[in-house]
């Protein structure tokens, strides 16, 4: 890999900043959560510094040139073409969710979701009353496909999908075609599409992610975006929400007010308009380091530790590693890699039951960490082996 000119080698303590990563729980070396350990683009940091300095941190509005950030990053990007009428601001993409099922739903309605899928999916729906309904992707050969005849079935009892583009924990970028399936099903069926797009910047280098709205010719899709993961500046608690419908855009910039998660805090705008405006360069050698950190838990699992597959991926910084053939449900995988070696990697089954082969990590650090992590997994699974032939 070249170098690159930015800092994604230095290994930071994180210890005693409240982080909920490295301080909550007591791990040796946390790679669960999606948070990055990687310093902050550092036109992000001057942003902020700037702000700081300014000694009065007061009630704050959220300013046009936010919105213009959005708006020309994915259209230069992407070729997203969005309009400031059709957005609105939230402190996160799951408050945005929340606020969406309580104004679009009903108490006791069934909201689908794609399984193995993020954990919160499943909680934002209960939470508020409501049941989940799952269209579990089919796993075959080490990928995942949509099981698109199940998926017409259920979107028939529902109001409302909500997607994941990319998927997260799978790392799948969903094509064209296959969003165009989704788009034409949730049309014949009169269903409201949310898409969770917060992942789509983190893709391989060379790779592009597909926005949902500029394939999908429905009017009832919204859109979720965020800097937040791209940019590891999810404790600014900022994001907006996209969608051409005004009449369902007004209903939940109600509810989102409502709720109160429409406010802004005073260092969000600084953190998001320089992350767009000025760090794009960053994230492209951000992905680079991605990828080589991919490659080299590809190649190390294949030569040290082959009883772990890596599912095929093209996005995000989570790798879904496939550990079927241990035969050892994940919460007890997960549990005896956290006190054999201090390793704490997320247990597939919280993605869903369909998931319980599964574990996620968290590849977003430097190389050195990286490498102790798969040290720590390849020390843990061996260990394991041992006392498992040791009962039979």
């Amino acid at each position: 890999m070249k170098n690159t000119e930015n800092d994604f080698k230095s290994i930071i303590d994180r210890h005693d900043t409240n982080s909920l990563k490295w301080d909550y729980f007591d791990d040796d070396l946390p790679m669960w959560v999606a948070d990055m350990d990687f310093k902050v683009a550092p036109a992000i940091q001057n942003a902020i510094q700037k702000r700081a300095n300014h000694p009065i941190y007061g009630y704050t509005v959220v300013p046009d040139e936010l919105f213009e950030a959005y708006i020309n990053w994915w259209d230069r990007r992407y070729g997203f073409k969005m309009s400031r009428d059709d957005m609105a601001y939230s402190i996160g993409v799951m408050p945005s969710i929340s606020s969406m099922i309580r104004c679009l739903t009903d108490v006791g309605d069934e909201i689908l979701i794609q399984s193995p899928v993020y954990h919160v999916f499943y909680y934002v729906i209960e939470d508020n009353g409501r049941k989940v309904l799952e269209n579990e992707l089919i796993y075959e050969n080490g990928k995942y496909r949509i099981h698109f005849d199940d998926l017409d079935e259920k979107l028939s009892k529902v109001k409302m999908m909500i997607l994941c583009n990319p998927h997260n924990p799978i790392g799948k970028i969903w094509s064209r075609e296959e969003l165009a399936k989704i788009d034409e099903l949730c049309e014949k069926h009169d269903v409201i599409l949310i898409s969770d797009e917060i992942h789509c910047d983190l893709t391989d280098p060379g790779i592009k992610y597909n926005p949902f709205e500029n394939i999908s010719r429905s009017n009832n899709v919204i859109t979720c975006l965020s800097p937040s993961k791209s940019f590891n500046i999810a404790g600014f608690q900022s994001s907006i929400i996209h969608t051409k419908n005004r009449v369902l855009l007004e209903s939940i910039k109600t509810q989102m007010h409502i709720d109160n998660s429409d406010s802004c805090n005073v260092f969000a705008a600084s953190a998001v308009m320089s992350a767009y405006n000025e760090s794009e360069g960053w994230l492209e050698e951000l992905k680079e380091v991605l990828y080589e950190n991919k490659r080299i838990v590809k190649e190390y699992l294949a030569n040290e530790l082959p009883v772990i597959k890596l599912v095929e991926c093209d996005a995000t910084y989570l790798l879904w590693l496939d550990c079927s053939a241990l035969n050892v449900p994940s919460k007890v995988l997960c549990g005896f890699l956290r006190t054999n070696q201090g390793l704490f990697l997320s247990a597939g089954v919280d993605f869903g039951q369909c998931g319980d082969n599964f574990m996620r990590m968290n590849i977003a650090c430097p190389q050195k960490l990286l490498e102790d992590g798969l040290s720590r997994l390849k020390a843990g699974v061996t260990a394991l082996n041992i006392i498992n032939k040791g009962l039979h």
